[in-house]
């Protein structure tokens, strides 16, 4: 028994003693786990914060590159309306008030107007904001001073148009703000609303999240965030939109994380350039500088507190808050925010009632940037392309500075559309396109591609569609001529029949009235546009000189050496027939034509400008005789027409038309724009429109809504005035029924002048 009882009792021990080994094992066990979850957190925790301080303290986003239109360039005596001007800062989303008293706002009185010009960083310097007093008289700039000093202003640009914007990937677009750039209520309202506490709380605030998970508990559904603006920007930034607790988990260590790394304005600053506001096409609108253009065509710093509550409504769900599809959820949402917002003291409650009672007002949807110009925008890449390579559209922030005058583009685009409206009526396949340029600058300010001009990814005309230019190339012919061989304006020429020979073949061009008219002078043959006259001056002066002159102008493609070419059957885009007349116009010089102002890059400096350099090709004496022969063909000629639109001003231009009027054209300058327009069918069947009834009455609805600027052009040293009899004799200034004709001295010197009888000669004393 005795010995039963030991064994008893000892099995007994060994079982206490085994239980306690147990404990300790257990214990141990999850001593050893806790450590070793204790270090797996560590170095999660060590890799989440090197994940967070890489790509926060880098380059956090990569930024679309903007286009931007020329600055309107305000001073006295300057070629622009005060509908035009209202209509620029229309498209600047400037705000007519009754008393303007910060940017962006003007008021109108009559043809008297306020303006308080926007800041702005040019590629060539900042310019602060400014109250400017203009006023208007005959379709001019009248007057134009400083609004506060009344002191006269020599010059003033304003803040130039969105043109387009251009987003790396197509995914992300954003405009990067800084915190001192925001006026200091949006912060405030985004904090009441979202994150009261965010100054005091070590990113995430766990009070928050119970009283959401309580209210939306008791709602049975969502009603209520419990997220910091910390989280919501690790969220936003670092992590996929999954719903999971373990997303939900690095959330909150990120959050902890970035508070405990960064200053509360850095994270704030992070956030406003981070969350998600809506949806452009396939773009996102990300961060409050984006969004305020978006919603309203502002800057952000320009945003009233009805505005601001708006956006701050839109982050809770910018789909369910959509402002154009749900303005009255919006509008709701809005409301009760500005309660809170009386709630706080941060508003009164007459402000609560103001705001309050104004409607959801936002831009038409898609109006984010001008939006109307593919094909400009179109001839902006190209030009990048070829200066900067393909890749440059990849860079972030770039800034890209052109002469795109939105002023001249309405006008071309109206013009476009009125008359190639009244043309498809009779042709419905009529296509147009229009090339217009500042010929002093070598800029070009205006394109359309085609009738429809708004639509993206359609064939650019002005650009790519290259026809027969009919007799817009005369010009160069006879410019040759004077520097070749000597041709004067005054130089008769025989308009007879013509037989050429070249080659074994041999060729009769006919006048497009099939008509002869004798002897004629130069200047007449080029302001009824003759072709026999001007075939017979091309073969003397030889074909390939002319071809020659071609290259020199930059016009591109095989150029036939025939002797058809003199009427025209070269193929040119309106681009290069512009890129032709600006040397025309510029007294011989040739420059090329660019649409690009300036490159920026995101640290502000220019990585391209063009350089500007112009060479001559024509001397400044035979472009003034070519200039005042393309007047005449405005005052006598083929394109008469405008003289009704002109006001007594002269400008200098030339129509074209080819065989079977397929190609209709008109080409011209006054003393600042140079232009060409193309009328005709994409399928290049006939049209029934000439040069003067197609592309000139384009040309000509154009300047009726433009306005010209008259050509002023000294006579250059070397160049006299002489008269003429009409038939061809050189006679007296005091003679009547007589011509008058520009020439080179050296020529007028050379033969008799005659009395008004024609019988002796004369000179003058």
């Amino acid at each position: 028994m005795a010995g039963a009882k030991g064994r008893t009792k000892a099995r007994g021990r060994g079982n206490g003693s085994g239980g306690v080994s147990w404990t300790r094992r257990l214990l141990l066990a999850f001593l050893v786990c806790s450590l070793l979850g204790m270090a797996v957190l560590g170095v999660y925790v060590m890799y989440l914060d090197a994940e967070v301080q890489r790509r926060f303290s880098g380059e956090k986003w990569k930024l679309p590159a903007w286009i931007y239109s020329r600055p309107l360039e305000l001073y006295r005596n300057q070629r622009l309306t005060p509908e035009q001007m209202e209509n620029e800062l229309k498209m600047l989303h400037y705000r007519k008030v009754k008393d303007p008293s910060g940017p962006g706002e003007y008021a109108v009185n009559g043809s008297r107007m306020v303006i308080i010009k926007r800041p702005f960083r040019f590629y060539d310097g900042e310019e602060q904001e400014r109250a400017l007093f203009l006023t208007f008289s005959g379709g001019r700039v009248a007057t134009l001073q400083d609004a506060n000093t009344s002191r006269n202003l020599a010059f003033v640009r304003l803040d130039p148009i969105i043109l387009d914007r251009i987003t790396v990937g197509d995914e992300e677009d954003r405009i990067l703000i800084r915190l001192q750039e925001i006026n200091p209520r949006l912060v405030q309202i985004l904090l009441t609303i979202e994150d009261k506490n965010f100054y005091e709380h070590n990113g995430i605030n766990p009070l928050s999240i119970v009283r959401a998970v309580i209210a939306n508990f008791r709602a049975g559904r969502r009603v209520q965030g419990g997220s910091t603006l910390t989280q919501q920007f690790a969220k936003n930034f670092f992590l996929t939109r999954e719903k999971t607790l373990m997303r939900k988990f690095k959330e909150a260590l990120m959050a902890v994380i970035i508070d405990a790394r960064y200053e509360k304005n850095q994270i704030l600053e992070a956030y406003m350039n981070e969350i998600y506001l809506g949806q452009n096409g396939s773009s996102g609108v990300y961060g409050f500088g984006l969004a305020s253009y978006f919603y309203f065509g502002l800057p952000v710093s320009e945003l009233d507190v009805e505005q601001m509550a708006m956006l701050v409504a839109v982050v809770r769900g910018p789909s369910y808050y959509n402002p154009w599809s749900h303005p009255e959820r919006v509008r709701e949402r809005r409301d009760m925010i500005l309660r809170k917002l009386m709630d706080e003291g941060i508003i009164t409650s007459d402000e609560y009632e103001k705001y309050a009672s104004r409607e959801i007002q936002v831009v038409p949807r898609g109006k984010l940037a001008y939006g109307r110009t593919p094909a400009y925008v179109d001839l902006v890449k190209r030009e990048l392309r070829a200066h900067l390579g393909d890749s440059v559209l990849g860079e972030s922030g770039l800034k890209i500075f052109t002469s795109f005058d939105p002023v001249t583009q309405r006008a071309a685009e109206e013009a476009v559309e009125k008359i190639g409206g009244e043309f498809a009526r009779k042709t419905p396949e009529i296509e147009m396109a229009m090339v217009v340029a500042n010929w002093h600058k070598g800029e070009v300010t205006a394109l359309v591609g085609g009738r429809n001009f708004a639509r993206g990814g359609m064939f650019n005309r002005a650009l790519d569609a290259r026809r027969p230019v009919g007799s817009t190339i005369k010009p160069l012919v006879y410019i040759t001529a004077f520097e070749e061989k000597n041709y004067q304006p005054a130089t008769v020429i025989s308009d007879t029949d013509l037989t050429v020979k070249f080659g074994s073949s041999s060729w009769r061009p006919r006048n497009f009235d099939h008509r002869y008219h004798g002897r004629v002078f130069l200047y007449d043959a080029l302001a009824k546009s003759l072709n026999i006259p001007v075939v017979r001056v091309g073969v003397d002066v030889g074909v390939k000189r002319i071809v020659a002159r071609l290259g020199r102008l930059g016009i591109g493609g095989e150029v036939s050496s025939y002797p058809s070419m003199l009427l025209g059957t070269t193929e040119m885009t309106p681009m290069e027939l512009t890129q032709m007349y600006s040397v025309f116009a510029s007294q011989g010089y040739y420059k090329p034509l660019t649409v690009i102002r300036a490159v920026v890059n995101d640290d502000s400096e220019i990585i391209y400008q063009p350089s500007g350099e112009a060479e001559q090709i024509f001397t400044p004496q035979d472009s003034y005789l070519l200039t005042q022969g393309l007047i005449r063909v405005v005052q006598k000629g083929t394109a008469r027409s405008l003289q009704d639109v002109l006001g007594g001003r002269e400008v200098a231009g030339k129509t074209g038309t080819t065989d079977g009027s397929k190609d209709s054209w008109y080409a011209g300058f006054d003393n600042d724009e140079v232009s060409a327009v193309w009328v005709g069918r994409d399928d290049n069947r006939p049209t029934s429109y000439t040069g003067s009834t197609g592309a000139l009455r384009v040309y000509r609805e154009f300047v009726r809504r433009r306005g010209v600027n008259g050509i002023v052009l000294p006579m250059p040293e070397g160049i006299v005035s002489q008269r003429y009899s009409s038939s061809g004799v050189p006679i007296a200034s005091r003679c009547r029924d007589s011509g008058s004709f520009v020439m080179p001295a050296k020529a007028a010197a050379l033969g008799p002048v005659f009395d008004c009888n024609f019988d002796n000669p004369y000179r003058e004393r």
